[in-house]
């Protein structure tokens, strides 16, 4: 593998701004060339979920640790305190960049694609938290510089890894239920549409807030959104749907072998220009997926809410996210259960020998990867996939139905929702 000097990378253009080195294979990592050797990474993002990502990682040697909030990183600043520390991801990568060999990022949506896309350029590999990025263009961009870079990627949809996932998996693509022709996958509950703050409250002294808004739309900072409320505004987050869908729709995409719908359509409450949904339906069409078990066509839907269909057949949802309807019965399930149905039908049904290896662990997969393993099982070229169709489902609710050409990126003529396939960025975050 030809090596590119991330030094001399480095002194060409400041990282995370201009787009470069796209036509650079990855080098090889100090731990590929010595598999006992630990890597050297980075963490980006280090509060919250950040903070079990670090500790995901904590094996291998953690040599800086990056957050624009002093207070809300202040438990991984400690704890690592060996690590050299940083607000600004780019100063991080013009000082150690070229001692790097991976990078975990854990930061709000409007957050993942910039410090991914530089760490990429600069032939890192990278552990991102779901969903891969804000919007669809931002995702496919991601996934296609991995795959040419040659990098070890994961998506932080860490209940891939579970057992039971597993067994789901085997039970469809087996036959169980025959062909699946349709499925029903949900997250309960109604966060979304938080209260438009009307106060101005002065920015703490230990956060960057202008580092925290980085490319997307400047906004007064209020702290409902500001560490974590984000995530149900539009300019930030994804709303309820970007925060587990990735997560659920895992299990029919792996299933079914799922990639690209070319329809998709949304329902919900009256659409608000800033913030996410308490709900919504979204319902996509595969019309050729890959996977064996699936029918000529499959028809995904996704609802933020308890769908109807639980009611109609006296299904519960509890611990339950997922209905898989095929020819020959159904499968009710979620990340830690399953169930065959009707059940009298299935009351003797024997399983088949699993033929789905268990993880080693989710993080485990990643690092060994980096080492010059086999891909971790959410890489990108899987994961990317799955995040975009989830968010095109928060195209569809935004802008209403369309046509979806994956190959294009258009939405047929919908103009709409074609403007929320790549947004503008704030002046000095350009690619």
């Amino acid at each position: 593998m030809s090596l590119l000097n991330r030094r001399r990378a480095l002194q060409l253009g400041t990282a995370g701004t201009a787009a470069f080195f796209h036509s650079a294979t990855a080098p090889a990592s100090r731990a590929e060339n010595s598999p006992n050797e630990k890597l050297n990474i980075a963490c980006i993002g280090i509060g919250g979920r950040g903070a079990a990502n670090v500790n995901g990682v904590r094996s291998e040697n953690l040599v800086a640790m990056v957050d624009v909030d002093e207070q809300r990183g202040g438990a991984m600043f400690e704890k690592h305190s060996g690590a050299r520390r940083f607000k600004d991801y780019r100063r991080m990568f013009d000082a150690m960049g070229q001692d790097l060999d991976a990078v975990v990022i854990s930061t709000p949506d409007h957050t993942h694609f910039h410090p991914a896309y530089a760490a990429m350029q600069l032939g890192l590999h990278v552990y991102l938290e779901k969903p891969l990025a804000h919007n669809v263009w931002e995702t496919r961009t991601l996934t296609d510089l991995a795959r040419r870079q040659g990098l070890a990627t994961q998506l932080g949809a860490q209940r891939h890894a579970m057992a039971n996932m597993r067994r789901v998996v085997e039970l469809v693509q087996s036959g169980a239920i025959g062909k699946v022709h349709e499925v029903h996958s949900w997250i309960g509950g109604s966060r979304g549409m938080p209260d438009v703050p009307e106060e101005t409250p002065p920015v703490p002294a230990t956060l960057d807030y202008e580092l925290w808004l980085g490319p997307a739309p400047r906004r007064p900072y209020h702290p409902s959104f500001c560490p974590y409320g984000w995530r149900f505004w539009w300019d930030y987050g994804t709303g309820e749907t970007g925060n587990f869908g990735c997560h659920i729709l895992d299990i029919p995409f792996w299933a079914l072998g799922l990639k690209y719908p070319d329809r998709v359509e949304a329902s919900g409450p009256q659409v608000d220009a800033q913030r996410t949904p308490k709900s919504m339906h979204c319902t996509y069409r595969f019309p050729q997926p890959a996977g064996a078990a699936a029918a000529d066509a499959v028809r995904l839907h996704w609802y933020h809410g308890t769908p109807e269909i639980l009611a109609q057949q006296g299904l519960s949802a509890k611990g339950n996210n997922t209905l898989f309807l095929g020819e020959d019965g159904k499968l009710l399930c979620g990340f830690n259960q399953l169930q065959l149905l009707p059940e009298e039908k299935y009351a003797q049904y024997q399983p088949p020998e699993p033929f789905l290896e268990d993880s080693p662990g989710f993080y485990r997969e990643w690092l060994q990867a980096c080492r010059g393993g086999q891909p971790a099982s959410c890489h990108f070229d899987y994961s990317g996939p799955l995040t975009e169709t989830v968010l095109l489902g928060n195209v569809a609710y935004r802008a209403g139905g369309f046509d979806w050409d994956p190959q294009s990126l258009r939405t047929g003529d919908n103009s709409a929702a074609q403007s929320l396939i790549r947004e503008a960025y704030h002046e000095g975050w350009e690619v």
